[in-house]
């Protein structure tokens, strides 16, 4: 029997990372309508450790919020996030004064390097509906050289990213969804400008790939040295070089050639995380991902002394007016919206 071509690993939350890779985790909450604070009605929470709420009960967790779900201010120094909503919106505020609304097939890649507290709040817009939100939230590390530069986020808005809608050989549809890493003549929108992935020799890709029940479809060599992992998230059953893996599963793929994937008699999705490694030592003590203990120390001291940057908001986790459509104030001051809004 051949042997896999892949070490399988069960998807907990967090999903487990690989050098470049820190973390990565699928919030997919069924929020119910709003209420006139955006959150969800305070009948609701009763029972639940608000603050600290990450139990689903009734398809949907606060997370650290208390009104409404999400994260309020925290810090970060060392990494990047990477953070793609599927559906719902994110409303973002930061100690450098940018913010945001984004959502709906919109990405915001945000580089920590010396340091910025951030909130990051889901806020429930529709008060007739449910609020469905799902999202997924990767961490990048930075390598040494890159870890103390100044904060900066990119938007990369649904309507600018690559979606590529092809069919295999019998005709079942394939479509794969570009977040980083150009594949057939698709180039995605591109990363902040010190991002591992703005290193054309890191090989940093973010797909997401859709498989039509019985879809065939060969995931393209890489050079050798980049490491490759599949997160099964959703479907039946899959194949990957002709070996099964389970639903709920991870696969690290162990060579570096073309790998056929064999979807079931489900639709299935992947999400697709590639990069080569930094091969750096890693420290990380919560927010913070340093080379050394030395280096988690500092950026205690740090924060503990600037705040980085202080806190311009009137609450930990604001959120913008329900009607606000989407848009960003970067760092500076410039804003951007969607292509297309008026």
């Amino acid at each position: 029997m051949p042997t896999a071509p892949f070490v399988p690993f069960p998807l907990g939350f967090p999903w487990r990372t690989f050098d470049p890779f820190l973390f990565c985790v699928h919030h997919d909450d069924a929020y119910p309508a709003g209420n006139e604070a955006m959150g969800p009605d305070p009948s609701l929470l009763r029972g639940r450790q608000i603050g600290m709420d990450f139990e689903v009960r009734d398809g949907w967790r606060m997370y650290h919020g208390d009104v409404v779900p999400g994260f309020p201010r925290h810090p970060h120094r060392g990494f990047e996030t990477v953070t793609i909503v599927r559906s719902g919106f994110i409303d973002h505020s930061d100690s450098m004064g940018a913010t945001a609304r984004f959502g709906n097939g919109d990405t915001q890649w945000m580089t920590a390097g010396a340091g910025i507290v951030h909130s990051e709040m889901f806020p429930l817009v529709r008060r007739d509906a449910g609020n469905p939100t799902e999202l997924f939230q990767i961490w990048i590390n930075l390598p040494r050289a890159d870890k103390m530069v100044d904060p900066h986020f990119a938007m990369l808005w649904g309507e600018k990213t690559p979606r590529l809608e092809l069919e295999d050989e019998a005709g079942r549809a394939v479509s794969i969804t570009l977040f980083a890493g150009a594949w057939s003549g698709a180039q995605p929108q591109s990363p902040p400008p010190k991002s591992w992935a703005a290193r054309a020799d890191a090989h940093v890709a973010i797909w997401t790939l859709r498989l039509a029940p019985g879809a065939v479809f060969a995931l393209p060599a890489v050079p050798e040295g980049v490491d490759r992992s599949l997160y099964f998230f959703d479907g039946d059953t899959l194949e990957i070089g002709g070996a099964e893996l389970a639903r709920g599963q991870g696969a690290r793929l162990t060579h570096a050639g073309t790998v056929e994937l064999c979807n079931g008699e489900a639709p299935t999705e992947l999400l697709l995380l590639q990069g080569r490694p930094i091969g750096e030592p890693v420290t990380q003590h919560g927010p913070f991902v340093m080379n050394d203990v030395a280096g988690i120390r500092q950026a205690f001291a740090d924060y503990q002394r600037t705040g980085f940057g202080g806190w311009p908001w009137e609450s930990d986790g604001p959120v913008h007016p329900r009607e606000a459509e989407r848009f960003a104030v970067h760092i500076g001051g410039r804003e951007e919206r969607p292509p297309g809004s008026s």
